[in-house]
């Protein structure tokens, strides 16, 4: 029994290639569109917490997301001058066999995921976006940026943060909101003493390296920027180089090697939550395009790849779309909006210099919560 025999995924980021992945190895014919013509994982490194993991290994991921990536089990809290203050360890789930933490570049991940789309001889489309949903008898008819049109039992809307399948479905949903901070990441060389996730605790802003190969590490840094100001790509290496003034140890070494020709990726953070089911006829919102959360839980990738696991479940095993989109959300929207509400809160304590121990009860509580079953 299947709510679905034919599906159409619009956006291929983690969560539409995880849609395309689950439904097309449950039976379901599928297809993936996205909007780019030259496809590809902007951004630099992910952070991946115990429960994306599981969710990588439940899409048959994970073998080769810890081979081309890299896990480890806890955190190095140091000061700021980069002497270790204590190890957070970070456990493994209880009920998975999977490591506790690790890290991953988002084009690595990209090409792991795209892979395994071809083994699974799943059709892409670029340069394509869905421009009018139309009834056609119990499916849809999806008209397309190029003129031409698809008929489909299913529709998945998995195009990112400012979604045009979002606009389509609900032109009344708020736009996403800055949170009043800004992310710098960089992808440099990673020496082998940074074996695990570091933190860097006492300073002004909230600085982490995380090692995402046996090569490579990145670094991020968290700034509250309220006025949330326009700098120009080629002078992003002087304000991070004015920003990490004061660290010591591996970051003065950083801060030393920055230059115009650094690859840093600069992005004010958004964040957004429809309050409101994710569907309407035979079309759904997952990911980001549903609940876009910050990085403070280092768990976006992993609500991303849940909601194309749980989707493609709950459509392989009811009798209607409906029935099947009432039980993604009752698996699903408690779950995705205590990760984007809980990363707000976690935020504004950094933002308001709130104690180490406040912040990390928040985490806490949050992980707790992750670990319990999808």
């Amino acid at each position: 029994m299947s709510a679905a025999r034919t599906a159409l995924v619009v956006g291929g980021g983690v969560a539409g290639m995880s849609a395309a992945i689950m439904l097309r190895s449950a039976g379901i014919e599928v297809q993936l569109i996205d909007i780019a013509a030259d496809w590809k994982m902007a951004g630099a490194g992910l952070t991946i917490s115990a429960s994306t993991l599981r969710a990588m290994r439940m899409a048959g991921l994970l073998d080769q997301v810890m081979e081309e990536g890299h896990t480890h089990a806890g955190i190095q809290v140091c000061d700021v001058q980069g002497m270790p203050l204590r190890v957070v360890q970070s456990p493994p789930l209880p009920d998975a066999d999977v490591p506790g933490a690790g890290g991953i570049l988002r084009p690595t991940l990209h090409g792991i995921m795209s892979a395994r789309l071809r083994e699974l001889g799943v059709p892409v489309r670029l340069g394509l976006t869905a421009t009018a949903i139309e009834p056609a008898g119990t499916a849809s008819r999806v008209r397309f940026s190029d003129g031409s049109s698809e008929t489909v039992d299913l529709v998945v809307g998995a195009d990112g943060l400012f979604s045009g399948m979002r606009k389509l479905l609900f032109p009344e949903a708020a736009a996403p909101g800055f949170t009043g901070q800004a992310c710098w990441r960089l992808v440099i060389p990673r020496p082998p003493r940074i074996s695990m996730r570091h933190f860097f605790l006492g300073g002004p802003v909230k600085v982490g390296l995380t090692p995402v190969s046996q090569e490579e590490m990145y670094m991020f840094l968290l700034k509250h920027v309220p006025d949330n100001p326009r700098r120009p790509a080629e002078t992003q290496h002087e304000v991070l180089r004015e920003l990490l003034s004061g660290y010591g140890g591996i970051l003065a070494d950083i801060r030393a090697g920055l230059c115009a020709q650094s690859p840093i990726i600069y992005r004010p953070l958004e964040s957004h939550l429809l309050r409101h089911a994710w569907w309407r006829g035979n079309t759904i919102l997952i990911g980001d395009a549903a609940h876009a959360t910050t990085p403070q839980l280092a768990s976006g990738a992993g609500m991303a790849l849940e909601d194309g696991i749980v989707l493609a479940d709950e459509v392989a095993r009811a009798a209607s779309l409906p029935e099947a989109f009432a039980n993604f959300m009752r698996r699903r929207y408690e779950r995705c909006r205590m990760v984007v509400e809980n990363s707000l809160e976690i935020g504004r304590l950094e933002v308001a210099g709130a104690p180490a121990a406040e912040q990390t009860a928040v985490v806490e509580r949050s992980l707790a919560a992750l670990a319990a079953p999808i």
